[in-house]
C-alpha cells in the first residue's frame, strides 16, 4: 500500500514530521516501512530553505526501493533552465529571465554545483506519471491523451533524455502542450476584460479549471481551480466546454499536487480524486493520502504536518 505526498518545496522539517506519523522509521539512513511504500508527487525543490535536505531523504527512499516519484513542473522546469536551446545559441531551454532565475532561486543558493548536476540527472530518471495497480498519480492533470503522446515520445527518445526535453519544449509543438497539461492543468481564458492575481500576486487572463469535473452548469467562478478567488460569475463559453474531458467516475483514483489548495482540512475532490498540495509553502501544511486500496477515496485517510515556520 502506499502513502502519497503532495509538494513539498525544500520543506523537510515536515517532511520528517509527516514520516514520523506516518510510521516510517530510519534504517541505515533511510525512511522505511515494514508494509508500506511513500509516492512523491514532485515539487521537491524551490520556495523552502531545506531543499537538498529534502532531496537528500527523497531520492534516498526512491533508489532505498521505500518510495516512487513522479515529476512536477519545478523539476521539468529546472531541467529546462540547465539544458541549451540547439535551436537559438547561448540560450536555454527555459529562458534565464528575472521571474525564471527568482523562481529557481532557493534552488541554486542551496546547492552545490555537483549535487545539482547530479540531482539534475536524477530527475532524469523520474517518470511524470504513475499508472499502477488500483491507483494513478500525476502532478497537475491526468490526460489520457496528452500521456498517450508523451508515452509515445518518451519511448521513442529512450527515457527522458535531453533529445526528448528539447522536443518537449517547443512552445508550437503537440509535445509541449502535453506537458504544460499534465504537469500545469488545462487552463481556460476569461472573458476578455476579467483578470485576477494568482497566488505570487501576478495578474492572469487565463485560469485553471476543475479538469475533472463536467463543466455543463458551471460558471467560470465555480470552474476554477484557483487559491485566489476569481470573481466571474459568467457561465463558460463554449469552447471551454466542448474542450473538456471530464475525469471518468469509474476510473482508477488519481492523486495529483501542483493547485496550492487554501483548505484547513483536506478533503477530496471527487469520489477518485484527490489534490495533496496544501501550501506548505505559503504557511499551509504537508499533506498526504494513506491509501489502502480503496476506489471511493474517503477524507479520513488524510494526514498532515503543519508549517512550522
Amino acid at each position: 500500500m502506499f502513502d502519497l505526498i503532495g509538494d513539498i518545496h525544500g520543506h523537510a522539517d515536515e517532511l520528517v514530521q509527516l514520516l514520523n506519523v506516518l510510521g516510517y522509521q530510519q534504517v541505515h539512513g533511510i525512511y522505511r516501512h515494514p508494509e508500506r511504500k511513500v509516492i512523491f508527487l514532485g515539487d521537491l525543490i524551490d520556495r523552502g530553505r531545506q531543499i537538498r535536505e529534502v532531496l537528500e531523504i527523497a531520492r534516498g527512499m526512491v533508489e532505498g526501493h521505500s518510495a516512487l516519484a513522479i515529476l512536477g513542473n519545478h523539476e521539468w522546469n529546472a531541467m529546462a533552465f540547465h539544458t541549451i536551446d540547439p535551436e537559438h545559441p547561448g540560450e536555454f531551454l527555459r529562458r534565464h529571465t528575472t521571474h525564471n532565475r527568482h523562481q529557481i532561486s532557493k534552488t541554486l543558493e542551496q546547492l552545490s554545483e555537483g549535487d545539482l548536476r547530479s540531482y539534475l540527472d536524477w530527475f532524469h530518471t523520474l517518470p511524470i506519471w504513475l499508472d499502477l495497480e488500483g491507483l494513478r498519480v500525476v502532478h497537475a492533470c491526468w490526460d489520457a491523451s496528452s500521456i498517450e503522446l508523451l508515452d509515445q515520445a518518451i519511448q521513442a527518445a529512450g527515457g527522458i533524455t535531453t533529445r526528448f526535453l528539447q522536443s518537449a519544449c517547443r512552445r508550437k509543438s503537440e509535445l509541449f502542450s502535453a506537458v504544460e497539461s499534465v504537469l500545469k492543468g488545462k487552463e481556460a481564458p476569461l472573458p476578455e476584460g476579467v483578470i485576477f492575481h494568482d497566488k505570487d500576486g501576478s495578474e492572469r487572463n487565463r485560469v485553471r479549471t476543475r479538469w475533472y469535473l463536467s463543466p455543463n452548469g458551471h460558471t467560470y467562478q465555480s470552474y476554477a481551480f484557483e487559491t485566489a478567488g476569481i470573481d466571474c460569475p459568467h457561465p463558460l463559453h463554449p469552447p471551454v466546454i466542448s474542450d473538456a474531458i471530464p475525469y471518468p467516475e469509474t476510473a482508477k483514483p488519481v492523486f495529483i499536487g501542483h493547485y496550492w489548495q487554501g483548505d484547513q482540512h483536506p478533503s477530496i475532490l471527487a469520489d477518485n480524486v484527490a489534490c495533496l498540495d496544501f501550501s506548505v509553502a505559503k504557511g499551509g501544511f504537508l499533506c498526504a493520502y494513506r491509501w489502502n486500496g480503496e476506489q471511493k477515496l474517503c477524507n479520513s485517510h488524510f494526514v498532515t504536518a503543519k508549517n512550522n515556520r
